[in-house]
């Protein structure tokens, strides 16, 4: 058994895309039309293409809206994403004006951040030794 796909809710499609791409720098790899305005968008990993997809799905059902909002009003990362050095990445995404809700933390052996998707989800980057 293998995660293939995993989703987090977002406002927009086209400003989640943006985001996740341009600012995150993951890839598009499916955008497919689905009904009239919402989109089967999928993101990667450019270190792995082939690897587990992020679906930006539309925020369309009421209680994903409630979930959603509820955990960032606790405070609560919806996702999680690895990176090999929180710190310099902290730095990276600061410069490109993304908002962080917590600056690096070091917690044992793991280093966390987590940062405002800007689609209304909050995010986690973790460092964890190989």
């Amino acid at each position: 058994m293998k995660i293939r796909l995993t989703s987090v809710f977002v406002d927009d499609q086209a400003a989640a895309q943006h985001f996740y791409t341009e600012i995150l720098g993951f890839r598009t790899k499916h955008d497919v039309p689905i009904g009239e305005k919402d989109r089967w968008l999928t993101v990667v990993s450019p270190e792995e293409p082939d690897g587990t997809e992020l679906l930006l799905e539309p925020l369309g059902h009421p209680a994903a809206r409630t979930y959603r909002d509820a955990l960032v009003q606790d405070g609560i990362p919806l996702a999680q994403f690895a990176v090999d050095d929180v710190r310099a990445e902290y730095e990276r995404l600061r410069a490109l004006g993304v908002r962080f809700t917590q600056e690096p933390l070091e917690m044992g052996p793991v280093t966390t951040a987590v940062l405002d998707d800007t689609c209304g989800n909050l995010i986690q980057i973790a460092t964890q030794p190989e």
